[in-house]
């Protein structure tokens, strides 16, 4: 049986009131415990953190524009959400599907290189894990995907190529526990038409193999064999080991480094490219391990000759199998270290 939100507390309906008369104060503290997870709903539906980050003050605006109209029939998150999602949908209208290079052609030759950047935002970005809005959990007996686990790389990457009403249904009901009813009316659409949708949805996932969430592998690892693993790939980098990152690389590994469209399978193509690019003679790394898309990752900054530091260069997604690394995305963007609390520079 599926558990009902919570009814609305004495402090919500006072702000809510309150808000309802022009008070943007109680506005802003009516909604501020589903910020965070609303912008990580935007994320989802988007793959974008700037297209996230608008549909958000989209949403939050169009909430405060609409509270004259919310009558309490649905619970306010099943509000704030419908809002949010519509917005989203707009948004989609207005520009490309977000993809990572695995999505968007074969793998490469290493003596290629990485060919030309797309100047076009056809990107995933990646997502920091402090903004995935894990105090959202109202819908957590109901849900299919756990938090951390719906914004892993994979899985949005998978979602991106869903038609958007199928994304909007998986969603709403498999990630925030929705219910169909809930569903329908937030998508102007039948109870039937959303089950359609979410059966639809799951077996294009399901063609996906997305076996095992990055959750389940951090799980069995355990904290000491995951330092193990981010210490050991710092040092190799930071010592320029092409030997060690290598040894760390599953068979089939994979390298990927939006905007460049070109990406590499295989240990021996990867371990070919990063000799000849990032790890080549003369090249230095600083690395900090953070967290990303509930993933290991890790901020790499690049020493810079001419301004004599180490600089920001990109966000390194890490998608582990067991102990291994299975995947390396490199998102070469440096505009999204802020995001991630991180400075533009690193010590020498």
């Amino acid at each position: 049986m599926r558990t009902l939100p919570p009814p609305m507390t004495d402090r919500e309906r006072d702000l809510l009131a309150a808000a309802r008369s022009g008070d943007e104060d109680a506005y802003a503290g009516l909604v501020a415990p589903y910020r965070s997870a609303l912008h990580a709903h935007c994320y989802r539906m988007l793959g974008s953190l700037p297209d996230a980050e608008d549909a958000l003050q989209e949403s939050l605006l169009g909430a405060w524009r609409g509270l004259p109209r919310f009558e309490g029939r649905s619970s306010l998150r099943a509000w704030l959400y419908t809002i949010a999602t519509n917005a989203c949908l707009k948004a989609i209208e207005r520009r490309p599907r977000r993809v990572l290079p695995l999505d968007y052609g074969g793998p490469g030759d290493p003596d290629d290189g990485p060919g030309r950047p797309l100047v076009e935002s056809v990107w995933i970005d990646p997502y920091p894990d402090r903004e995935v809005g894990l105090e959202d959990g109202l819908a957590a007996p109901d849900v299919r995907y756990e938090q951390r686990e719906s914004v892993e790389l994979a899985f949005i990457a998978a979602l991106q190529q869903l038609p958007v009403r199928q994304r909007a249904v998986l969603i709403l009901r498999d990630v925030l526990g929705l219910s169909g009813a809930e569903t329908a009316a937030a998508l102007g659409t039948t109870p039937a038409s959303v089950y359609s949708a979410l059966q639809r949805a799951h077996r294009t996932l399901d063609q996906r193999r997305l076996d095992r969430s990055q959750q389940a592998t951090l799980r069995a690892l355990g904290d000491p064999a995951l330092a193990e693993i981010v210490d050991a790939y710092v040092d190799a980098w930071e010592r320029r080991d092409i030997d060690a990152v290598v040894a760390m690389l599953t068979e089939d590994a994979v390298l990927a480094m939006p905007p460049f469209p070109a990406w590499f399978r295989g240990r021996a193509d990867v371990a070919s490219f990063l000799a000849a690019r990032p790890l080549a003679p003369g090249v230095r790394w600083r690395l900090v391990p953070i967290r990303a898309n509930g993933q290991v990752a890790f901020a790499h900054y690049r020493w810079d000759r001419e301004q004599g530091g180490f600089r920001a260069h990109s966000i390194n997604v890490v998608t582990l199998a067991g102990d291994r690394i299975a995947e390396i995305v490199a998102f070469l963007d440096a505009s999204t270290f802020p995001a991630f609390g991180l400075p533009a520079s690193a010590p020498a």
